[in-house]
């Protein structure tokens, strides 16, 4: 029997399966089989290794230093058949060197079928020439939380080819991980990422499968993916939400652009390639990129060290005390006008804020917002008011307290899932004066400036103060079960 009756037989068998998929829902449970080895990659596993080893071999030639404790977070890849995209993807080598991973959440658009929000296949695992990848207990869990925006779409799971094309790449350079594949369609990006964003944690890799302009003459797609390839790098959510032919994957990268603006992840260009680099005609080509992101190593956020200068931290102290006045329907010189500084773009990022305020060193209200669902300015407003005025462990803020009051702003990077084995390994990831902590068990929660760390420098008993905060047992942190998030801080105090 030819290659080409085999590849003819498991096409029919596989459109015969994707009819049964689509009028059986009690289908799954099957395995994913592979649909495209022998068309976008070799059916036969060595000769599929071979290629991705000679892929690999070609994209060492190109010159890449990887950033010093940096932390490798999220790429995007192409999924071209690999005769064309292999050289750009096989790029993700040299990030993916010596690294591991749980969790790989792989994002792709849809290719084949048309539907509203987002697809989870609900097969145990994706079968491939190299063997089977598991799927992660979160697929399920996206499905289950968030049903309004991701479901089973069997018809999708069967034919898309965006998740399968990644996945021997990921084989060959990663071992002993599950995925989370979600083939993404029309819908709200930020919805998308906010669910996504809840499956975050220090093992997991986001993967995004996306090829860039599709069938333009080589010199335009080189000029048109060369702007595509800026508005990602600089983070531009505007630009890529403005344009949509610019790449197939517009709404994953969309998604991706959105986690690394609330991570402070930044992306770098690995390697960019068309294919009328490889083996197609120069005057119809798909533009492809290897681009990866990285979170730099966490260090103390102090006053005026990232994320705002000094005289923007001003300015945040300005508009707090002036909205408190405001409220008391008190005049005080910031009247005069701070908002001319305050239309810098840097005060419409969205970040998490604490504003804190204390009467002779002595806490006297302290409200904020953990996640940037928010702008710095907005948080800062808010805050400010429910810190005078509605902190339940303090009567509202009076007219003759206020020239007495310090204020004190607090900016904070997205809280990160902290992985831990036992109450001791807790105890020695924790970083004293560096990390604000969070703590959640079932409905109960409660969080720690890291500031807090001044007056509770033990970790065994700012623990124990926190989970008496959140109105658990002071001991609460030595059993099983407490979710723990870690978050920096750069802060702001008047004079």
């Amino acid at each position: 029997m030819t290659a080409l009756t085999r590849k003819f037989i498991k096409s029919f068998v596989f459109l015969v399966g994707c009819l049964f998929l689509a009028i059986s829902p009690g289908f799954a449970g099957s395995v994913r089989q592979a649909v495209y080895d022998g068309q976008f990659y070799p059916e036969n596993a060595d000769e599929l290794t071979a290629l991705i080893r000679k892929y690999t071999e070609l994209a060492g030639k190109t010159p890449f230093t990887f950033p010093a404790g940096a932390i490798l977070k999220a790429l995007i890849l192409p999924h071209a058949g690999y005769v064309y995209s292999g050289w750009t993807a096989a790029h993700a080598s040299k990030v993916l060197k010596n690294q591991s991973y749980k969790k790989i959440i792989i994002m792709g658009p849809d290719h084949r079928v048309g539907f509203a929000n987002c697809a989870v296949s609900d097969a145990p695992a994706y079968e491939t020439s190299l063997g089977k990848v598991l799927l992660h207990p979160d697929a399920g869990n996206l499905r289950e939380n968030h049903s309004n925006l991701f479901k089973s779409v069997p018809k999708s799971d069967a034919m898309e080819h965006c998740i399968e094309v990644q996945l021997p790449f990921l084989q060959h350079y990663l071992k002993d991980f599950a995925i989370v594949p979600i083939v993404m369609g029309p819908g709200d990006a930020a919805l998308y990422a906010g669910a996504i964003n809840g499956l975050l944690d220090s093992e997991t890799l986001i993967v995004v499968s996306s090829d860039l302009s599709h069938y333009l003459p080589q010199d335009q797609a080189i000029s048109t993916d060369r702007e595509t390839i800026r508005h990602i790098v600089d983070r531009d959510i505007e630009s890529l939400s403005l344009k949509n032919q610019i790449a197939c994957g517009i709404i994953p990268i969309q998604v991706l652009t959105r986690l690394a603006l609330d991570h402070g992840w930044q992306p770098l260009l690995l390697h960019y390639s068309n294919s009328g680099d490889t083996a197609g005609p120069k005057d119809s080509v798909v533009g492809y990129a290897a681009i990866a992101y990285f979170k730099m190593p966490d260090t103390p956020l102090q006053k005026g060290s990232r994320l705002m200068d000094k005289k923007k931290g001003e300015l945040l102290l300005k508009l707090a005390r002036k909205t408190i006045a405001d409220r008391l329907h008190i005049q005080i010189k910031e009247a005069e006008d701070s908002s001319a500084g305050l239309s810098d773009e840097s005060f419409t990022a969205r970040r998490g804020t604490f504003v804190t305020l204390k009467i002779h060193d002595q806490l006297r209200g302290c409200i904020g917002n953990l996640s940037a669902d928010k702008s710095i300015i907005d948080g800062v407003r808010e805050n400010a008011v429910h810190a005078a005025f509605d902190d339940p462990r303090f009567p509202p803020l009076t007219k003759n307290e206020f020239n007495a009051v310090a204020i004190e702003i607090s900016l904070l990077t997205e809280p990160e899932k902290l992985a831990y084995t036992d109450s001791a390994d807790l105890l020695n990831k924790l970083r004293p004066h560096v990390d604000g902590v969070i703590i959640k068990k079932g409905p109960y929660s409660a969080t720690f400036l890291p500031q807090v760390w001044d007056q509770l420098p033990d970790k065994a008993s700012f623990l124990s103060h926190l989970c008496a905060k959140a109105g658990l047992s002071s001991d609460e942190w030595r059993r099983s079960g407490l979710e723990v998030r870690v978050y920096q801080v750069q802060y702001f105090e008047e004079d």
